[in-house]
């Protein structure tokens, strides 16, 4: 186990792909209500709160200049009593929090790196001290792409008595998780060690995410291994193809690093009805068809990535939500180890995509999970040896493989010659549990 016990990528929902800055309190408890009853059971447990909660003049499309933050007292950013009722009178989160675990869910919300800028124009005192929100900030450091904040001076030491109020808070509020952006691009070390300590403090395990993971090299895996629970790896991941594609190399970079000493992130699943008050396109849902989706969910698990939907799940069809419900996708991500691309490689009269081949083994059994993508825009039928995939001894040993289909229940003949013959779908995968009689 981890220092915080995360033992498995976390699985959960977050409100950022459907409602961007703009999530009411409603729409997280309709959305919980639905991940309680039908996805629970294989695992998603948390609901994440994203960006600019404490806005009341939040929109979609983009971020508000100059807005009007909520904060308290000393400069911490408080939920927007319109969009979060249940906050008024300071309450925070902490009722919010408590109607969630009521229904066995775990409470996440989404920070950005530094102070709110309001609350130093304010000159808000800092909790404890005699120091002002003015003489922590940093006015040099700022966000590219959010125009609310300024980082905070870590070589003052009110940056540390201001983060360590508010991880005290959160706590208070009965916080499971934290995501906190504008922390990977550029590398933010001094900020990502104050909120480790901040958090140690704190007297509650809080998870620690951190995003975005822009060109996130990993030289620094020791660094977040020792000071957070998981990474982003990629900028936000929406549902084109070409976001997908792109996750395959880095997942093949990051998958023989993961452990529960941390977790690389390639970001949220674009699924389900998205877009509904996003930052990015409008109403929609998702335009990754399902065999491209079944592709995003194999590599996620394969690759032991977080899960995390970015859907309004009320809206949100059937089929994807069973898609999501796959118990293979929670056996491979909470119970695989080894995870890994074997290999990528075009095919000889195919100019249009190439073969991937990952292969991973269960922790305590003997089944070993094999997925052969296929990232070509037609069909295209691959033959593969298991030799291959498991080792000439794994193979060739005694008894019989059995090939189980993890996504189309069924079994898939293994040849005498120890191959696999499988028409592998456009921009697709054939997932596959290998056992041994």
């Amino acid at each position: 186990m981890s220092r915080l016990g995360i033992e498995h990528p976390p699985q959960g929902w977050n409100s950022w792909d459907c409602f961007g800055t703009t999530v009411t309190e409603d729409e997280v408890l309709a959305n919980a209500e639905v991940l309680a009853s039908r996805l629970l059971p294989v695992g998603y447990d948390t609901v994440v709160v994203d960006i600019d909660w404490y806005d009341p003049t939040a929109r979609s499309h983009g971020y508000q200049q100059d807005a009007p933050f909520e904060v308290d007292a000393h400069g911490y950013p408080a939920p927007a009593p319109g969009r979060f009722p249940s906050s008024a009178g300071g309450a925070g989160f902490a009722l919010l929090a408590e109607k969630l675990h009521a229904m066995g869910l775990r409470f996440g919300v989404h920070l950005m790196r530094g102070i709110p800028r309001r609350a130093v124009a304010l000159d808000l005192p800092v909790l404890g001290t005699d120091w002002t929100a003015s003489q922590i900030a940093d006015t040099s450091s700022t966000c590219a792409w959010h125009p609310g904040y300024y980082g905070l001076d870590h070589s003052h030491p009110g940056a540390q008595a201001y983060l360590d109020g508010f991880a005290s808070l959160l706590a208070s509020w009965g916080l499971d998780y934290l995501k906190i952006d504008d922390m990977l691009a550029p590398y933010h070390a001094d900020a990502i060690e104050a909120w480790r300590l901040a958090l140690d403090r704190a007297g509650r395990p809080i998870v620690l995410s951190l995003s975005p993971g822009t060109a996130l090299s990993t030289a620094h895996v020791r660094h977040l291994r020792r000071n957070a629970d998981l990474w982003r790896i990629s900028n936000d991941l929406w549902d084109r193809w070409s976001d997908v594609e792109e996750q395959f190399g880095r997942l093949s970079r990051w998958a023989p690093l993961q452990s529960p000493r941390g977790w690389a992130d390639a970001d949220m699943l674009p699924l389900g009805r998205i877009g509904v008050r996003a930052e990015r396109g409008e109403p929609r849902d998702s335009l990754l068809t399902p065999d491209e989706q079944r592709t995003l969910l194999t590599l996620w698990a394969m690759a032991r990535s977080p899960f995390m939907i970015g859907g309004n799940l009320p809206e949100t069809d059937d089929a994807t939500l069973d898609r999501l419900a796959n118990p293979a996708l929670g056996r491979v991500l909470q119970e695989s180890v080894d995870g890994s691309e074997l290999w990528r490689e075009p095919v000889e009269d195919r100019d249009d995509g190439e073969v991937v081949v990952w292969a991973a083994r269960e922790a305590d059994g003997p089944a070993r999970f094999v997925a052969v993508f296929w990232t070509g825009p037609t069909e295209y039928h691959a033959t593969v040896a298991l030799q291959d995939v498991l080792g000439d001894s794994v193979a060739a040993g005694h008894g019989a493989w059995t090939a189980h289909d993890l996504w189309d229940s069924g079994v898939v003949g293994v040849r005498p010659d120890l191959t696999l013959a499988l028409d592998v779908p456009a921009h697709g995968v054939r997932w596959l549990e290998l056992t041994r009689s």
